[in-house]
């Protein structure tokens, strides 16, 4: 048995690069640059007003202004601002030549005859400049960056309609147990609902890979074997969930090895996750992810989830914070570090309750995880602790 961090070590380690591809600028939400995006123009790329107001010369704000002209937002000023002149102008117009600053129009009294008049000077310019946010030649978004939709707006602007992106990892999905029934059926005693293999399918899609969902596995080594051979033809990680514990039943290890794969570890001292399995042939990856879906969701967001991925180039760290206990928050065995699903509440941390790795509806109402170490048995009401956000 390993640590968790011995276990993320291994599986890291074994991080290749992956292919990249062209997309369409809409096509690559989620999708991971396999390039640094330089912009071709400045942003702004012209000075530009920051409200609806008017165009002035600061030294003329004291005297009444004759208006020149309607300067709307994509239209290029006719006349330049002289001594006594202003022109009215909309947000996002490029200003004209002599300008300084603009002048909000609510600050504004249009008089009877048609000229301007200040009635409180701008504390600011308004006035937004060019290349002020980027200068044409600037790296707007580096290589690695996981596309969000305000990456989508850069994108946009630099231009980068084809991104180069890495391709999608395809991620098998297989279930084990004679237990298990799909959800759509009622489960008759002794068997219960496949809840792991929907909830894989979701985080594989939340991480940006291909999800293949290949079905249930009987509990008879002839069944796991071809099942999981037909998985391997078609992805390039396989994550198995039970059937990995030490019981008669528990055939995903001999799986394993009759089809070559070398087992890298099989045991991680962590709860809930202790009877984790990872394993390699050629480029290929397998996770055995254990039977309950608390420990199968945890081992997926801890190691599975940063492997496919910095594979596919993103070195994204989970977002943590640190902040105090609200209560003591006790565990009653100390010997593994464990991970303890909590809420937020006004700064601190509260334990939600959680009955075991069975009890995936407490994770409904958790907003993150924090780590006990072994030999300790609280974290005391006001200690200072890691969350790791979910």
């Amino acid at each position: 048995m390993i640590t968790i961090e011995e276990a993320y070590r291994i599986v890291m380690s074994e991080v290749k690069a992956f292919p990249s591809e062209r997309v369409g600028l809409n096509e690559s939400l989620g999708r991971i640059l396999a390039e640094d995006i330089v912009t071709d123009i400045d942003m702004p790329p012209f000075n530009k007003s920051a409200v609806d107001g008017f165009a002035c010369r600061m030294a003329d704000l004291d005297s009444d202004l004759e208006i020149l002209e309607t300067i709307p937002a994509g239209k290029m000023p006719e006349f330049a601002v002289s001594h006594g002149k202003c022109s009215r102008i909309m947000t996002g117009s490029a200003i004209p030549e002599g300008t300084d600053c603009i002048v909000m129009v609510e600050d504004t009294l249009v008089l009877d005859n048609g000229m301007m008049r200040t009635k409180i000077k701008p504390e600011s310019r308004n006035i937004c400049y060019q290349g002020e946010d980027i200068r044409a030649g600037d790296t707007v978004l580096p290589r690695g960056t996981l596309i969000k939709p305000q990456h989508i707006a850069v994108l946009a602007a630099a231009g980068a309609i084809s991104p180069k992106v890495s391709m999608q990892l395809n991620v098998g999905i297989l279930s084990t147990g004679d237990e298990l029934v799909e959800p759509e059926h009622v489960p008759f005693p002794s068997k219960i609902r496949n809840t792991n293999a929907y909830q894989l399918i979701a985080q594989v899609t939340n991480t940006g890979a291909i999800p293949h969902y290949g079905g249930i596995a009987s509990d008879n080594e002839a069944s796991l074997s071809s099942m999981f051979s037909n998985s391997l033809d078609q992805n390039d990680i396989v994550l198995l969930t039970g059937g990995v514990s030490m019981g008669d039943f528990d055939f995903v290890p001999d799986a394993m090895e009759s089809l070559d794969i070398k087992i890298l570890f099989k045991s991680i001292a962590i709860q809930p996750g202790k009877p984790t399995v990872f394993g390699k042939k050629g480029d290929q990856f397998v996770f055995g992810l254990p039977g309950n879906p608390v420990s199968s969701f945890v081992l997926y967001e801890i190691l599975v989830k940063p492997f496919i991925l910095r594979t596919m180039g993103c070195h994204q760290e989970p977002m943590m914070l640190k902040l105090p206990a609200g209560e003591d928050i006790k565990r009653k065995k100390s010997s593994r570090k464990v991970l303890i699903p909590v809420r937020i509440e006004e700064g601190q941390v509260f334990p939600i309750d959680y009955h075991g790795s069975a009890h995936i509806n407490a994770y409904t109402k958790a907003d993150g995880l924090i780590a006990v170490e072994p030999g300790k048995d609280k974290v005391a009401k006001g200690e200072m602790t890691d969350v790791r956000f979910l």
